[in-house]
């Protein structure tokens, strides 16, 4: 239940005086509908309406407030004129110009021979100075009501600055006196006000430096809104530990008999995350753990014999990837283990129908399937285990945190593992994972060569085509990527189909091509080609940026790199670090290039170490673009600037853990307000959420 305190934030903004139907549909889109939502728009520039200079000496092209007489009306002779209204200082003359005429109200605001105070963006048009739609005209007796200094607002278009500002003022009389939900002696240190204060203060900027993130004013309010973050995660995840689930004490069998069967032993890093997983799984709680691994670092190993415990204990494990080609090759790797030690895994994806779909559902709820390997299909209703206890989601930031509950809701609280090669930088583990326990598989199977990168104009195409030629006379495999963006999606394909017919004059038959718009069978048939080594080049769109596993590729051409996200292209990248061979990659750009764009490829070709890539794709696009806001449910921040904030929200996530291992149920005095902090920043419904 939200505190009574907080009840006239979450009333509709149309209880304020001049919102109709309208404004708040208008309103509605540019910040919320609640009044609170309007307290949170805050301004991102600042209108100095000091600058009062006479006409003969005035600078154009900036704001002025002019003293005025109005000396002529000179109404439109067509529709396309605006009206003017001519006027004086006494040294020069100004034009006032109105697109929209509202000829009866300009009039009375304008009357020939009266004096006003004009305000407004003064410029000057073949000569003659003028100001279109003024901001404001008043009567010189009424100059106080003149704000000196006034704040501008991010807008859509309907509503103008005025309308919202004054909006915006009624909101913040609504806001009432909040209790001190921090450590006052960290206020104290930080010298920061109260939140009321902070907000009023933010909504009120004196200089253009008062609108930068990192003042006392905004990092107050960053400050709150990482804590109300961090503390929902953290009260979710105890809840989350506090689930019961099963434990899962394997006599180690079956996982020893795999290690025997594999080729390599384990890495040290492959073995401190088992570690962590198998203690999850020995406890009577639900296990939700995060399991970040950089290309080629060996998680699917872990993610098998994860599930091979489960399955030594009798129950059963599922693994899903977010596409075909994923889960294939998951099979590939699991399904030759388990059969060598008596185990039985099956592959469902979305393309198998009929007599095959109907017996591989009956195994499984049987229970003769041990574990099943697939994609979006296993979250189907008809689908049902009779006895699921541990699942695997692979690339979790691809699937939406509905679709990871109606899997886990599947078993028979079942644990939860969750797989990423995407490597998240750690202030967004903290903000968008906190939920979970988290490891990370910080190192790669000894004996991998790295990635010698280039950075090349497009210019040199000549060049990389004869090094391609040397290549693949050695017995080398290349990808050749082109970028397909959704919004130039037909000219992108044009452009990939373009290029593998241009490669196909040199190469020949030694060229495949795929893309997402292709049938699953026919891109599965070129797949398989390269696989097998029947076509030497694979000319792509970015399907092939997720898990594809082919050893003996060990060269990619990345067309456009410029174009691609820097976690695009180190996941590409990882596609060609799958043997043990030195490999080659290829950044080709295009003139102009951007100074971000210029930046990423510089990272590329400086490291290859996901983790620091990761934290400079942070600093170049923020965190709602890296996870994919809408899929990821992480939430943008209002306040909170990850490349400013950084060192606030470690700060508040040890706060939250403190303030929990104190006060659980959050009933102490700083408990009490830090309950109102939640509702304030709507974290309930993050808890309602995941409770379910």
């Amino acid at each position: 239940m939200r505190p009574q305190l907080l009840f006239p934030l979450f009333t509709s903004i149309t209880t304020l005086t001049g919102v109709g139907a309208k404004g708040e549909k208008l309103l509605n889109s540019l910040c919320g509908d609640k009044i609170i939502d309007l307290i949170w728009h805050l301004p991102s520039g600042l209108v100095n309406r000091s600058y009062s200079p006479q006409l003969i000496s005035a600078r154009t092209g900036c704001i002025c407030t002019l003293k005025v007489k109005v000396l002529e009306h000179i109404p439109p002779q067509t529709k396309k004129q605006p009206y003017r209204v001519v006027c004086t200082d006494g040294t020069d003359q100004v034009t006032i110009s109105f697109f929209k005429v509202y000829a009866d109200s300009i009039a009375k605001n304008l009357p020939l021979g009266a004096e006003r105070i004009v305000s407004g963006k003064l410029e000057s048009f073949n000569g003659i100075l003028q100001i279109s739609h003024p901001d404001y005209i008043i009567r010189p007796e009424d100059i106080d009501k003149l704000p000196q200094k006034e704040a501008v607002y991010p807008l859509t278009a309907g509503i103008t600055n005025k309308m919202l500002g004054k909006v915006i003022a009624q909101a913040l009389t609504r806001l009432p006196q909040l209790p001190e939900w921090l450590d006052n002696e960290f206020v104290r240190q930080q010298q920061w006000e109260t939140f009321n204060r902070a907000i009023v203060r933010a909504h009120h900027p004196q200089t253009s430096a008062d609108l930068e993130p990192g003042t006392r004013t905004r990092t107050r309010l960053a400050y709150d809104e990482l804590l109300a973050n961090q503390l929902a995660l953290a009260i979710v995840r105890e809840r989350v530990k506090k689930q019961a689930g099963r434990e899962f004490k394997g006599s180690g069998l079956l996982r020893k008999k795999t290690l025997e069967l594999l080729p390599f032993k384990l890495t040290s890093a492959q073995e401190k995350v088992l570690k962590e997983i198998h203690a999850d799984q020995a406890q009577p709680f639900r296990m939700l753990r995060l399991l970040q691994g950089d290309v080629g670092s060996g998680k699917t190993i872990v993610a098998l014999l994860t599930m091979l415990n489960a399955v030594e204990c009798g129950a059963q494990a599922a693994i899903m990837a977010p596409t075909e080609i994923l889960a294939k090759q998951h099979l590939e790797t699991i399904q030759p283990l388990c059969e060598k030690i008596g185990i039985r895994a099956e592959l469902l994806t979305g393309r198998i129908k009929g007599k095959t779909r109907q017996k591989i559902l009956e195994e499984l709820a049987n229970g003769e399937i041990d574990i099943l390997i697939g994609t979006h299909a296993l979250f189907v209703e008809d689908v049902s285990f009779k006895d699921l206890g541990c699942v695997v989601i692979d690339e979790q930031h691809r699937f939406g945190v509905h679709q990871r509950l109606s899997l886990s809701s599947k078993g028979n609280k079942a644990d939860v593992l969750i797989m990423t090669a995407t490597p998240i930088p750690r202030t967004l583990v903290l903000t968008a994972y906190g939920d979970m326990e988290y490891s990370k598989i910080d190192q790669v199977p000894e004996g991998r060569k790295p990635v010698d990168t280039r950075v090349m104009p497009i210019t040199k195409m000549n060049d990389v085509i004869c090094g391609l030629q040397r290549k693949l006379a050695e017995g080398a495999r290349a990808y050749w990527v082109c970028p397909l963006v959704e919004e130039s999606e037909k000219i992108d394909l044009a452009a990939a189909e373009e290029r593998f017919e241009s490669l196909k004059k040199i190469f020949r038959n030694d060229v495949g091509l795929v893309h997402g718009k292709m049938k699953e069978k026919d891109k599965d048939a070129v797949m398989e080609q390269f696989k097998k080594g029947e076509i030497k080049i694979l000319v792509a769109t970015t399907v092939i940026e997720v898990g594809v596993n082919v050893p003996e590729a060990t060269v990619m051409v990345i067309e456009h790199a410029e174009r691609f996200g820097l976690a695009q292209l180190h996941q590409l990248r990882g596609r060609i670090k799958r043997g043990f061979q030195a490999s080659n990659c290829m950044l080709l750009y295009a003139y102009p290039l951007s100074e971000t764009s210029r930046s990423r490829l510089n990272t590329m070709k400086e490291t290859e170490d996901g983790f620091e890539i990761a934290e400079k794709d942070l600093e170049l696009r923020g965190g709602g673009e890296i996870l994919g806001t809408r899929q990821s449910g992480f939430c943008e921040f209002r306040f909170a600037d990850m490349n400013i904030h950084k060192s606030l929200l470690l700060t508040a996530n040890r706060d939250a853990q403190m303030i929990l291992a104190n006060d659980p149920n959050l009933e102490t005095p700083r408990g009490q307000a830090l309950r109102i902090l939640l509702y304030l920043f709507n974290k309930d419904e993050t808890v309602q959420t995941y409770r379910s």
